[in-house]
C-alpha cells in the first residue's frame, strides 16, 4: 500500500491546491500514475524547475508511478503563464539538444528501472505531431468555449494593460496541454497532474477535457511558486538562472547559492529541496542558521553533482571565507575561482618591492578609489588569500602567488577578485 505522500507534501509546505478534498486518501489507499510536464526552452533545469522533479521523486518513494512529460511539443508554441511577453520560438532542433541535456539530468533524479513505481519519460511531441489542425478543432477545440479560455489566469493576464496582448498560438497552449492529460490518461492510466500554482488553469482544462470525453474523474495537484522571504522570484541571480548544469552553474557557485540563502528562507528551502525527513529540518532550525545553512548547500549540491562535488564546493568555501587559501590544492583552487571576477596582472608588477595593495584593489573594482582602499584595510575589510590585511603599505609580490599563478582579494564578506597573474 503506497504510504501518505500527501501528509508529506504537506509539512513541506508543497500544497496549494487540489480538486478533490479526498485526493489525500485516494493517494494513501491506491496507487497512482501521477505527472509532470517539463517545458523545453533550454538544455538545463534550472533552481525552480528542480521543485517539481523533487514531488515526482517523493510520489515515487512514497510508491506512486511517476510520468515525467518532456514539453518538445508544445515548447514550439509556448507556455503564456507566468510571461507578460510572447516567448520566442525555437528551432525543432533547438528544441531537440534541449530535451537530451534535460533527460540526462531527469535520469540522475528518479529511478527509471523498470518495475510498478519505474520513471516513465515521454515526449508529448509523439502525439501531437501527428496530429492534424482539423483532427485536433474537433476532438479538442470544440469542449472549451472562448469564455472559459479567456477567463485563464494565464489569459487575463495579458489582457490587464493595453499594451499586452497574447497571439492564438499562445492563446492555444492550454488546449495542447489539456489534451496531453487527455492522452496519458488513456495510455498511461495517469490520474494526477501537478504542477506549480501558475499551471492552475492548464490542470482543470485537462481535467475538464477528460471529464467531458471520457466521464471519468482526474484530478490535480499545485505547489506554491517558490519565492525568496522578500517576495522576489526564486532561483534568479544577477546573471539569470542558477543551472543544475555545470558547464551553466559550476557546483561551487551553486554551493555558494544556497549558502547565500537569507536567514528566513533556510528552513523553507530545506524543507523544498532536500531529502531530509521533518525531525532533521526541526534540528536544523533549532540549532542555529549558519549551520543550517551549510547542510542545505551540502545536501542540494550532492543531489545535483554528487558528493565529491559537494565536498570540494564545501572545502573551497570554507577555506574563501574563514581559511588561508594556501591549504587548498590546485585543483580545488581553478574549481573555486572558475566564476570569480577577475583580471590579469602583469608578472613584472611583482618584482622588487611588489605592487602596492591599494592600486590592485583599486583595479579590481572592490573599491572605488585608493583612498577607499586604504580606508577599507583600516577598518579590517579587506584580505589577500583569506589572510585580512591591516598595513596599508602592504605590497603584493611573487611570495603572494597561489599554486596556479593568481592572487585573490577580497573585501568585506563577499566580495572577491582573482588576478591571474602572467
Amino acid at each position: 500500500m503506497p504510504g501518505d505522500v500527501f501528509d508529506e507534501l504537506r509539512w513541506r509546505g508543497l500544497v496549494h491546491q487540489m480538486t478533490d478534498d479526498e485526493l489525500s486518501a485516494k493517494l494513501a489507499g491506491e496507487r497512482c500514475t501521477v505527472y509532470h510536464g517539463i517545458d523545453m526552452t533550454a538544455d538545463s533545469l534550472h533552481v525552480g524547475s528542480l521543485v517539481g522533479v523533487l514531488v515526482l521523486r517523493r510520489f515515487q518513494a512514497h510508491g506512486h508511478r511517476p510520468v515525467v512529460l518532456l514539453g518538445a511539443g508544445t515548447t514550439r508554441i509556448g507556455d503564456p503563464s507566468g510571461k507578460r511577453t510572447e516567448r520566442p520560438l525555437l528551432s525543432p532542433e533547438q528544441i531537440a539538444a534541449n530535451a537530451a541535456g534535460i533527460r540526462a539530468q531527469l535520469e540522475r533524479l528518479l529511478d527509471f528501472r523498470p518495475g510498478p513505481t519505474g520513471a516513465v519519460l515521454l515526449d508529448n511531441t509523439d502525439w501531437l505531431a501527428p496530429m492534424s489542425l482539423l483532427d485536433f478543432l474537433r476532438d479538442v477545440g470544440k469542449h472549451f468555449t472562448v469564455n472559459a479560455m479567456l477567463a485563464k489566469e494565464s489569459v487575463k493576464v495579458r489582457f490587464a494593460e493595453a499594451e499586452l496582448g497574447i497571439s492564438f498560438t499562445e492563446f492555444s497552449y492550454m488546449l495542447l496541454q489539456a489534451y496531453d492529460y487527455l492522452h496519458l490518461f488513456d495510455a498511461e492510466e495517469c490520474r494526477l497532474q501537478i504542477g506549480g500554482s501558475d499551471q492552475w488553469g492548464n490542470i482543470t482544462a485537462g481535467i475538464d477535457l477528460i471529464r467531458r470525453t471520457r466521464a471519468a474523474e482526474a484530478y490535480g495537484l499545485t505547489w506554491p511558486l517558490v519565492t525568496k522571504a522578500d517576495g522576489t522570484k526564486f532561483g534568479k541571480s544577477e546573471a539569470g538562472n542558477i543551472w543544475l548544469d555545470s558547464a551553466r552553474t559550476s557546483p561551487y557557485a551553486f554551493f555558494q547559492f544556497w549558502m547565500n540563502t537569507d536567514d528566513p528562507d533556510v528552513g523553507r528551502y530545506l524543507r523544498t529541496f532536500t531529502l531530509l525527513d521533518e525531525d532533521e529540518i526541526a534540528a536544523l532550525e533549532q540549532g542555529g542558521h549558519r549551520n543550517a545553512h551549510r547542510v542545505l548547500a551540502t545536501e542540494v549540491t550532492s543531489l545535483i553533482h554528487g558528493d565529491d562535488a559537494a565536498t570540494a564546493a564545501r572545502t573551497a568555501s570554507e577555506a574563501l571565507f574563514g581559511a588561508d587559501l594556501r591549504d587548498l590544492s590546485r585543483e580545488a583552487l581553478a574549481s573555486t575561482f572558475a566564476d570569480a571576477p577577475s583580471s590579469d596582472l602583469s608578472a613584472a608588477r611583482l618584482q622588487g618591492t611588489g605592487a602596492p595593495l591599494v592600486d590592485l584593489l583599486a583595479e579590481s573594482g572592490l573599491v572605488a578609489s585608493k583612498s577607499a582602499a586604504r580606508t577599507a584595510i583600516v577598518q579590517g575589510g579587506v584580505s589577500v588569500n583569506g589572510v585580512r590585511v591591516g598595513d596599508v603599505d602592504r605590497r603584493v609580490g611573487p611570495e603572494d602567488l597561489l599554486d596556479g599563478g593568481f592572487v585573490v582579494l577580497k573585501r568585506g564578506k563577499r566580495s572577491y577578485h582573482v588576478m591571474h597573474v602572467q
